[in-house]
């Protein structure tokens, strides 16, 4: 089946690729077509010219397309669930928790519509009232990586359809089919011709063409360091909003006094469920030494029980990376780790299954130092490394000396510490004794230095972004 892009309310055709499951490399999942620039800037028309009646749409209208679109999301968790595994690699569990994580920030957003409000001031002048009201910013342009392919979608798409924007998305070109599902879903669910528009395919051609257009008013973009520097640059030449999510290499500090138990669930969660292609995964594990070996060989026994296998089957615990090129990537950087001095403790190999796929050993180095590319740069993959460090005042500098600040955590049963790195931690978001990825929906997320640039998504926050406030002055 071909799947099309969405264009001003109709389904428009181009040359298309197959999407393939990193599971089983033998299967095509569909074909799902390109769009090119010309079909893009058609996109972006259309969502120009429907925003004025969908900015001033009624309230109820907005609520009964946002709930009916979360409501249909629910309702098929396993099947979309088993769509995104397929496509994605993350086992399924951890897809139908995305899907249903979807569902919930749509269900969010559709209440957040009915809550809409401004507020009303006396001036200091006489006889003078304020107004302060919230509007939307315009033609929205979307860009959502490929790790988390409904859940990030739905946490632009819910937002800016709530506060009256109209949007132009832009999933990722490896895995169109969870955000081609949502937008068929959304178009079903009533949305008018032209405020949602997809355009699927290449970032040098659709991405470049969201950046180019003087008529996008605002870009959101979820994605690599470099890309979100691209899009930093093109937003200043066009004066436009603009909203970036990137890169992390987030701590996870284990205190001597830390339960042994919830210390290495928390680090096995944060550096190796969903492969590690999460950003906010835990790559530096940076331990004090008096539980450093005890944690060490407690978590490579940990790892030894993990399973790595087809995303689909029953008792998968990782499944496989999610392309040629990033396991390809992995293994460079546990060659890296190798070359640098650090000891691979465990795993690290490239592992054969039933079905043809990227499938990878969770990989876990010791002996490393803070200095060491393994512990600079983002490998995205399942891939960390274990940083031996003296005691808390250490650990908290460690794990501050890195240029992003996305997630932090640490295991500890002392409340004085847990509080001062809280309050310490140079991070967007901290856990303590949890792990560092997982948060909830209704709740800010982003981070600090290199890992976020703008306002925070998701939960009211979210506003902050996705519209603009207008003072009106008006004479009693």
């Amino acid at each position: 089946m071909l799947h099309r892009n969405l264009i001003a309310g109709e389904w428009v055709s181009g040359h298309a690729s197959a999407n393939i499951n990193p599971s089983n490399t033998n299967e095509v999942i569909g074909e799902y077509a390109h769009a090119s620039a010309e079909d893009t800037k058609q996109a972006i028309a259309a969502a120009k010219a429907s925003l004025a009646s969908w900015s001033r749409s009624p309230i109820l209208e907005r609520h009964a397309m946002l709930k009916k679109t979360g409501d249909e999301i629910i309702a098929r968790k396993e099947e979309l669930g088993r769509l995104l595994a397929r496509e994605e690699g993350k086992t399924l569990p951890e897809a139908i928790g995305e899907v249903t994580r979807a569902g919930q920030i749509f269900d969010f957003f559709a209440g957040e519509v009915l809550r809409l409000s401004g507020e009303m001031l006396p001036s200091v002048r006489p006889n003078i009232g304020v107004e302060i009201t919230r509007e939307p910013v315009g033609v929205v342009g979307i860009i959502t990586p490929w790790n988390f392919p409904i859940a990030i979608p739905a946490w632009k798409i819910a937002p800016a359809l709530a506060y009256g924007n109209t949007i132009v998305l832009k999933p990722a070109d490896l895995v169109p089919g969870s955000a081609w599902a949502l937008v068929d879903i959304l178009h079903r669910a009533g949305a008018p011709a032209g405020v949602v528009n997809l355009v699927m395919g290449r970032g040098s051609i659709v991405g470049q063409t969201l950046l180019d257009s003087p008529d996008v008013n605002a870009i959101t973009f979820t994605g690599s360091v470099g890309t979100g520097k691209r899009v930093a640059l093109a937003s200043v030449e066009h004066n436009r909003k603009f909203q970036l999510e990137m890169g992390g290499k987030n701590p996870f500090v284990v205190l001597d006094d830390a339960d042994l138990s919830v210390a290495i669930e928390a680090a096995a969660n944060s550096s190796f469920f969903s492969t590690g292609q999460r950003c906010t995964a835990s790559s530096r594990l940076i331990v004090t030494e008096g539980i450093h070996d005890r944690f060490v060989s407690a978590l490579s026994e940990r790892l030894e029980g993990l399973v790595v296998d087809d995303a689909l089957k029953a008792g998968t615990h990782i499944g496989p990376v999610v392309d040629a090129s990033q396991l390809k990537q992995d293994a460079d950087y546990i060659d890296i780790g190798r070359n640098e001095g650090a000891k691979l403790a465990f795993g690290g190999t490239r592992l054969e299954r039933e079905t043809p796929g990227f499938y990878l050993q969770p990989a876990l180095f010791t002996e490393a130092t803070n200095q060491m590319r393994i512990a600079r740069e983002e490998i995205f993959g399942p891939v960390a490394a274990v940083i031996r460090v003296k005691d808390y005042d250490e650990a908290l500098a460690v794990a501050n000396d890195t240029t992003f600040g996305l997630s932090s955590g640490i295991a500890t049963t002392s409340l004085k510490h847990a509080t001062h790195f809280k309050r310490n931690s140079e991070a967007g978001m901290v856990m303590v004794n949890l792990p560092t990825a997982g948060v909830d929906f209704h709740v800010p997320f982003g981070g600090r230095k290199g890992s976020s640039y703008g306002s925070r998504e998701q939960g009211r926050y979210a506003a902050e972004f996705y519209t603009t406030v207008k003072t009106a002055y008006t004479l009693a």
